[in-house]
């Protein structure tokens, strides 16, 4: 972990370049620094991954509103001030990236973290020792 999931209505995927939108936000939870200065999430563990809803109703529904949900799933042990950090950088990058959109669409975007002992683990996966030291 961390793993970004990101979910968004169909009316804006041939305008939203999701895939750019992967890219940068796999490069912010790179970049995340605890208080320490260390990162935040291993390499190896970053997964942000988008999907269109193809079927939707927001708001009211009398229009074709627009509304984009990211959901950041993290393991326990980091700071208060740490998920601050991620979420606020997250945010803005992801605001930064529908600001063209969002002067002609009437959309929302939500962002939260979630943060939680797992019941059950399990992985299999090469990508980790890539990146261990």
């Amino acid at each position: 972990m961390p793993h970004l999931k990101i979910e968004y209505t169909a009316n804006i995927y041939a305008r939203a370049d999701m895939g750019s939108l992967c890219k940068a936000l796999n490069q912010v939870l790179l970049e995340v620094r605890d208080e320490k200065g260390q990162a935040a999430f291993p390499v190896g563990g970053i997964r942000v991954l988008a999907y269109p809803a193809p079927y939707h109703s927001v708001a009211d529904g009398k229009q074709d509103y627009a509304f984009v949900y990211l959901n950041l799933r993290i393991a326990t042990g980091r700071s208060d001030a740490t998920k601050k950090i991620a979420g606020d950088a997250l945010l803005a990058r992801t605001k930064a990236h529908f600001e063209s959109l969002f002067s002609n669409t009437l959309m929302g975007i939500t962002l939260q973290i979630d943060e939680g002992v797992q019941v059950y683990d399990a992985k299999h996966s090469n990508l980790h020792p890539l990146f261990s030291k």
